[in-house]
């Protein structure tokens, strides 16, 4: 496959994309996140990277679609989605959930032998798969009603959170966060299984109090292959506000993938 294809997948938005591609950026929003959250990413990366973001069902333009409520669904939908796409190195990068779902991804890659294509996978805002736990407070957020729902997520820095004023846009958001919730925090891995061969570099807010600062450098416990932790000023959602800084610092691994 050529590496200029583009998918004809519902489950792939090309944010950009260059005919000297010469490594691929996939990344993987948030709960309740969206493709579109990347988008302001695109043209910010090196020119020979092109960006991909993967789109979760029943948002966006999969708005009618019945959401995935377990992660080994979603894991293995988004795995079969991208290989056949694995005509150029590729670096994954997940935020909060979909940096499980990375790590999920890499994982199945890993066991078909096909994970020398993933050259780097960026986890951030995550605790190490075998450390995911409920951010305390958060136990039973799928079971709030919508106002205590919208003040969570206001209270953890999740952009948008002007739009829920809208009981419309309430309607069609919520259903989304409050599966993913349910997905991430019936999530376990288990302890015991092999490790990946495929470097890992994980990012989290200083001030991040869901993720904890020994949780994060458990990745390192996940892999064979090289581990770093970097931490930026700001709390969960510390992308948002340091965008630039973070860029620079996956544009540093980008550079050493190629």
């Amino acid at each position: 496959m050529s590496a200029r294809s583009q998918p004809e997948s519902r489950w792939i938005r090309t944010l950009h994309s260059t005919s000297s591609a010469r490594l691929r950026l996939v990344c993987l929003p948030h709960a309740g996140g969206v493709a579109g959250f990347f988008r302001d990413w695109s043209g910010r990366l090196p020119g020979e990277v092109e960006l991909w973001a993967v789109q979760y069902p029943g948002r966006e333009n999969r708005i009618g679609e019945p959401l995935i409520p377990d992660m080994h669904s979603l894991a293995e939908h988004v795995t079969d989605e991208l290989r056949p796409f694995l005509d150029l190195p590729t670096v994954i990068f997940g935020h909060s959930m979909g940096a499980a779902v990375g790590y999920e991804v890499v994982r199945r890659l890993t066991m078909t032998d096909e994970h020398h294509f993933v050259r780097h996978l960026l986890v951030s805002g995550c605790a190490a798969p075998h450390r995911i736990r409920p951010f305390t407070g958060h136990e039973e957020a799928r079971l709030l009603d919508d106002d205590q729902l919208v003040a969570m997520l206001r209270a953890l820095g999740a952009g948008g959170s002007e739009l829920l004023d809208d009981p419309e846009m309430r309607s069609v958001v919520l259903p989304a966060i409050r599966n993913d919730y349910g997905l991430i925090q019936a999530y376990q891995s288990p302890r015991g299984r092999p490790r990946l061969r495929t470097a890992i570099t994980a990012f989290a807010g200083r001030d991040d109090a869901a993720v904890h600062a020994d949780d994060l450098r458990a990745w390192a416990q996940v892999t064979q292959g090289r581990f770093e932790a970097r931490f930026f000023p700001g709390g969960h959602f510390y992308l948002m506000h340091r965008r630039d800084q973070v860029i620079r610092a996956v544009t540093h691994v980008l550079n050493t993938s190629l």
